[in-house]
Order: C-alpha cells, then sequence, then structure tokens
C-alpha cells in the first residue's frame, strides 16, 4: 500500500466523487448533506494529497484539472464496488440461481444423503450445479477454507473441529446377503455368523478387518473376511449377485428387493453422519438454503 493511499479515508474519496459530479463545492456540500466549510477542508486535504488542485474556478463552477479527470472513471467504479460488496446481502432465490456448488462425499453419503435430496434441488433450483467429488477426511478442512470444497459429509470420527456442522442422522449396522442366503433365513447365532464367508469395505483399499473385528476380537472371536472392496456400490452387487455376506449400514440396503437385511448377533457400534462447511460460507443465503434442503430430506 503506497503513502498516499495510507493518507486517504473513504470520506474522502466519497466528497472526491460528488465534487466531479457537481463541480460545485457549494452543490457537493447539498449532495452530501455536509456544511459548505467541511467540504472546502476536505477538498484541501484531496489537493495535499493528489498533489494537484483537481478542481479549478471557472466563469460556470469549478472546471476539473486533467487530473481529477483521470481519476474520475477509476474512482466511479471503485465505489459502485464497495458499495456492493457493504450492502446486505440479497435475498436467495433458487429459481434463478445458477450457482455452483462442490461437495466432497463418498459413495455412502452420495447415495444416502444426496440422493434423496437431489429431486427437491433440482425442480427448486434448476439451473443450480452439483460437482460432487471425493477428498481424503484429513485435507476437507483444508480445501474447504481454500475455496476448492463448499460442502462436506463426513462420520463423526473423521470430522475436522474447525469446520462448522450439523449432525444428518445416525446410522447403525445389520447383516446382509442375498435375497435367498441359505443361512439369513434367521438371524444367525454368532458362532454361525463367524463361519459366514464375509465382504468389507475399505476406503483405504486392502483392509481385511473393521468395527466388527475390533469388537469379535474382545470376545476372543474372529470372522473370515474373504472380500475386500473400496466402495458400498461394488459391495452390494456382491451381496445380491453371491454367497458372500456384509455387516452393512443399514440406510445402504433399506429397501433394496435383491438384499435379504437381518440382525447381526453381534452389537456393534454406529457412527453419526454429519455435514460440514467453512465459515466462509456459512452466511451466504444460498449456502443456507442448500444445507436446509438437504438436511430436511435425510
Amino acid at each position: 500500500m503506497n503513502n498516499a493511499l495510507r493518507r486517504l479515508d473513504l470520506n474522502l474519496l466519497v466528497t472526491l466523487d460528488a465534487l466531479l459530479v457537481e463541480h460545485s463545492v457549494t452543490r457537493a456540500a447539498v449532495r452530501l448533506h455536509l456544511s459548505q466549510p467541511s467540504v472546502s477542508v476536505q477538498l484541501a486535504r484531496l489537493r495535499e494529497i493528489f498533489g494537484d488542485p483537481l478542481l479549478l474556478p471557472g466563469p460556470r463552477g469549478m472546471r476539473p484539472t486533467a487530473r481529477a479527470d483521470e481519476v474520475r472513471e477509476p474512482l466511479r467504479l471503485a465505489l459502485a464496488a464497495l458499495e456492493q460488496a457493504v450492502a446486505p446481502a440479497r435475498p436467495f432465490d433458487p429459481a434463478r440461481s445458477d450457482r455452483t456448488w462442490r461437495i466432497a462425499a463418498f459413495d455412502y453419503s452420495e447415495f444416502t444423503v444426496l440422493l434423496p435430496a437431489l429431486a427437491e434441488l433440482r425442480a427448486m433450483a434448476p439451473a443450480m450445479r452439483l460437482a460432487v467429488m471425493q477428498s481424503a477426511p484429513a485435507q476437507v478442512a483444508r480445501r474447504a477454507e481454500q475455496g476448492d470444497i463448499d460442502l462436506a459429509f463426513l462420520i463423526g470420527s473423521e470430522a475436522s473441529p474447525d469446520l462448522r456442522c450439523r449432525p444428518l442422522f445416525t446410522e447403525r449396522y445389520v447383516l446382509a446377503g442375498r435375497a435367498d442366503h441359505p443361512q439369513l433365513k434367521r438371524r444367525p447365532t454368532l458362532a454361525q455368523f463367524c463361519k459366514l464367508d464375509q465382504v468389507i469395505v475399505s476406503p483405504d483399499g486392502g483392509g481385511f478387518q473393521g468395527a466388527t473385528d475390533a469388537v469379535l476380537a474382545e470376545r476372543g472371536m474372529h470372522r473370515r473376511v474373504v472380500l475386500s472392496v473400496p466402495h458400498f456400490l461394488f459391495m452390494s452387487a456382491v451381496l445380491a449377485s453371491t454367497d458372500l455376506v456384509a455387516m452393512v449400514p443399514s440406510r445402504l440396503v433399506r429397501g433394496n428387493a435383491m438384499l435379504r437385511v437381518v440382525e447381526p448377533p453381534v452389537d456393534v457400534p454406529g457412527f453419526d453422519m454429519l455435514m460440514l462447511w467453512p465459515e466462509r460460507v456459512h452466511r451466504d443465503p444460498g449456502h443456507q438454503w442448500l444445507r436446509e434442503r438437504i438436511a430436511g430430506s435425510v
């Protein structure tokens, strides 16, 4: 910032703009609701800062110097931009919005959070766009503050305390397999459960243990995990077409006629699904509207 800008304040620039419009200290004072002496004092300060008379006496009022003509348009545009920046936020109209929101979500939250909200979002804001992307949970907060992500969905244990959050629901685990699976006609015993060939979702890739295995280990037991996959979508297809079973979040298999769902013989702690966003968009009317629509659909 140069020395001249440090010496300026916004009131001086507003006064200069009025003087360049009115070409008169008297008329500028009326326009600004100030006294004529006050405007004269401000003009003297402006002349000192700019090192130029700016306005000279003429037969029909004051006439601008070449320097004043040079700053007239940039000054007008700068003041207009400042006025727009500090103006109260306009009410958000989803029907006219063409904004693009960048959302971090994995396939589970895509299916259980975004999909239920999509029809209403499309109906109410047909020109609005959603860019759904994946991001490592540890990077979500940084990317959100940098403007790369506007909204994210994570389980409670992965959520950053640096982001605003809203709990959406608490999920629980159920046991699922294909609809005619012979071992799922009734709830299996714990011993039967441990003998079933099972599939697990490992988002990081290649893992063969999860929350269920931790609970079994406390009892000195273990299960047969024979397949590890990175996505719930693939796991659902595997369950429907093989004899493999899985401990899955209940919302993922709710209403799926191709699968049979039973209560598991082991109590595995569930998880909280959270909606997270950065402080920079917390008071944005459009973002507030988006959050309310999504929260109301789950």
